[in-house]
């Protein structure tokens, strides 16, 4: 297990090492020599903050030297200066995170409960139509693209019942815990379901599909001729071969919504990483984007880090090799 865990912690630093090579490479090393303090500074620099980004980066030394300088900015937590704003990048990204983590749990929660119980009903059912109703549904919402349905989720459940008077759901917009955990709550319903209904018909049908090959195995039939009760050998015997599937498409999807969730964040106006990002490259704020590209790869890598440790645990398989 440690050898394990050791291994994946080293593959982790190295990846997150060679996003900040590559970052580093393309924003310091491409736009030329001269060029990159005024693609950093921004448009309409002074030759002050010029001469500070000059300065703190070091771009008139060799360019190992920058270099380094800049990988030891990273390891101490530095990942720049926002000229553009006039504040640390850090406290940018520290803004964004809560409410893309926020986002991301709350529909997490929806995609797994609704995914894998909708899929293990589907599966176990003796009712062919259920089961067709079920798939039926998970194929409708699967096609509908999250800026469509929050646009109606926004036209129905706020605008139309508040019209009625019924005033349940806020605008859009992002209300922080800290300020009304009820106002933080009823902020994210809406972005919560328009994020995890998608997600969750694609969790049914890789666990329905995954159940029915399991109810095919020889251990399976043995099981059930010994008489073994239905719902233990459902949810006992069946569905947990499906979770090692699930954990680990859960890993990618999870990791992948920190920086791909931005279309419901631009829907919903919830100021997270996806829109600070897409924000930043609209002004052309160099220093936040490459802020966001180093926070959003130490973010998936870690996640991909606790989703392998997971994945090994559930699987013993994996245990045996």
């Amino acid at each position: 297990m440690m050898r394990f865990i050791a291994i994946r912690l080293l593959l982790a630093i190295f990846v997150v090492w060679a996003v900040a090579t590559i970052v580093f490479l393309i924003f310091f090393v491409g736009p030329g020599p001269g060029q990159v303090v005024h693609a950093l500074a921004g448009r309409g620099a002074t030759p002050t903050t010029i001469a500070d980004i000059t300065r703190r980066l070091k771009l008139n030394e060799p360019i190992y030297v920058q270099y380094f300088n800049y990988l030891g900015n990273l390891a101490h937590g530095n990942l720049g200066y926002d000229y553009y704003n006039e504040e640390p990048v850090s406290q940018v990204v520290a803004r964004a995170f809560p409410v893309t983590l926020s986002l991301v749990v709350g529909a997490a929660v929806i995609w797994l409960v609704l995914g894998v119980s909708g899929g293990a009903i589907a599966a176990s059912t003796r009712r062919p139509a259920l089961d067709r109703l079920i798939t039926g549904v998970s194929l409708l919402f699967y096609s509908i693209p999250s800026f469509v349905l929050g646009t109606l989720a926004i036209w129905l459940l706020y605008y139309e019942l508040t019209r009625s008077g019924i005033s349940f759901f806020p605008a859009p917009g992002y209300v922080p815990i800290s300020q009304s955990a009820i106002g933080w709550f009823k902020s994210l319903i809406l972005p919560w379901f328009t994020l995890g209904l998608g997600l969750a018909a694609a969790y049914t049908r890789l666990t329905r599909v995954s159940m029915l090959d399991t109810f095919n195995e020889p251990y399976m039939v043995t099981a059930r001729a010994k008489g073994i009760s239905e719902s233990r050998l459902v949810y006992r015997h069946a569905l947990r071969p499906a979770w090692t599937t699930v954990v680990s498409q859960f890993g990618v999807d999870f990791a992948t919504l920190f920086g791909g969730a931005v279309v419901v964040e631009q829907v919903f106006g919830l100021p997270g990483l996806g829109y600070t990002t897409l924000h930043a490259v609209q002004q052309q704020d160099l220093p936040v984007v490459m802020g966001m590209v180093l926070a959003g790869a130490v973010i998936i890598v870690a996640v991909s880090f606790l989703v392998d440790v997971l994945y090994f645990w559930l699987d013993p398989a994996t245990r045996a090799r």
